[in-house]
């Protein structure tokens, strides 16, 4: 296994292991982590670890034309009844994937740094939020990084029934990104459309959009 050191690289990811690892190690400073996206690299650990950083073998992503809104989200969607914005709270939607009951494991990922990492992404500009909101409290979200024209999706909450895939389509429907990275696969994404893909063709989608 390869640790980093303080230069801001990666090995070449033929080197990972068979769970997708390439590296340890690093820290999350607003240059490595932009880097490691851009080269399909994301951080994946818990608290009692050290970095771990992963380039897996297969990548779940999300074509807009491949999006899927079944009868009952248009529905939804068509009685207006929540309010859809972007990059208003983002600390906020961050503390939410952070600390939101779920049964799917997916949230205790985001260690203290991480979140601290992500919202020095935001201050940058580079990292953003889809707030969902209904009667002026938010009800679900999601965010990501937005490099050029491609998003990365790291995290997404519900508070509220659909709340998390209101945000997701409203994402997909902007029309501003190629694809949405989405990076392992789960049920909830696949049913919005998502597939996965070998990494190879990721790679070479992702040098030719950022």
């Amino acid at each position: 296994m390869i640790w980093l050191t303080e230069r801001i690289e990666f090995p070449d990811y033929r080197y990972t292991t068979k769970e997708g690892i390439i590296a340890l190690g690093g820290d999350l400073s607003v240059d490595r982590l932009l880097f490691a996206y851009k080269n399909g690299i994301f951080p994946w650990f818990s608290d009692d670890e050290p970095i771990v950083w992963y380039c897996p073998f297969k990548r779940m992503v999300l074509f807009p034309d491949e999006l899927k809104v079944s009868k009952s989200m248009r529905k939804i969607i068509h009685r207006k009844e929540f309010i859809i914005t972007e990059n208003k709270v983002f600390d906020e939607v961050i503390y939410n994937c952070k600390n939101i009951d779920r049964n799917d494991g997916f949230g205790t990922w985001i260690t203290d740094d991480m979140q601290q990492a992500y919202m020095n992404l935001h201050k940058k500009g580079i990292a953003k939020s889809i707030e969902v909101w209904l009667d002026n409290e938010l009800v679900g979200g999601l965010y990501g990084l937005e490099i050029n024209n491609i998003f990365c999706g790291e995290s997404m909450f519900s508070k509220v029934s659909n709340a998390s895939k209101l945000a997701f389509i409203h994402l997909v429907q902007s029309n501003k990104y190629s694809f949405i990275d989405c990076q392992v696969y789960n049920n909830h994404l696949a049913s919005l459309g998502a597939i996965e893909i070998e990494r190879e063709l990721f790679l070479k989608l992702l040098k030719n959009n950022v």
